[in-house]
């Protein structure tokens, strides 16, 4: 499929906006849940990437313009970066399509973490297609578990 030309200034001028992905050694594509909770978990893991020294980390939402498609946005933003991390929660509107891409894509799966919330009074809070995605990742040493919000810094300090 063709874009057009707006469509190709629209996205040049968004990637424009991730120079700071080309000028630190690592970058962070951090991902997640967007509802009012769960995205001050996200902003709490991009904020304890970003106090390393030289890198960068960001989410989804951090690259402006009009986008139709958000799978063409993810594949871009995931073809420029070190990192692609994930944050998994059991709450609606989490980031399924994108973990279909993580494990259906080699360069993304060999660049993905995941950072999987453990629930106390859940026995199975995930679908099973979610449960083998976090299995391949636990089998290459790149499944975190967590449970509160410091848990969550203490994973966080573990990503590469």
């Amino acid at each position: 499929m063709a874009i057009s030309l707006a469509d190709n200034e629209e996205i040049l001028h968004a990637l424009s906006e991730l120079t700071p992905v080309y000028e630190n050694d690592r970058s962070y594509f951090v991902f997640g849940n967007y509802d009012r909770k769960p995205i001050r978990r996200l902003n709490l893991v991009v904020a304890r990437l970003n106090r390393r020294t030289d890198a960068y980390a960001f989410r989804m939402v951090d690259v402006h313009g009009e986008w139709d498609n958000s799978i063409q946005k993810f594949c871009l933003i995931a073809d420029i970066v070190t990192s692609l991390v994930g944050v998994a929660e059991k709450d609606p509107s989490d980031f399924l399509v994108e973990q279909g891409l993580l494990v259906g894509t080699t360069e993304y799966f060999a660049e993905g973490h995941v950072l999987k919330r453990e629930y106390e009074d859940a026995e199975h809070p995930f679908g099973w297609m979610q449960d083998g995605v976090f299995e391949l990742f636990d089998r290459d040493g790149r499944l975190h578990h967590w449970r509160t919000e410091a848990d969550l810094v203490e994973v966080t300090a573990e990503l590469p």
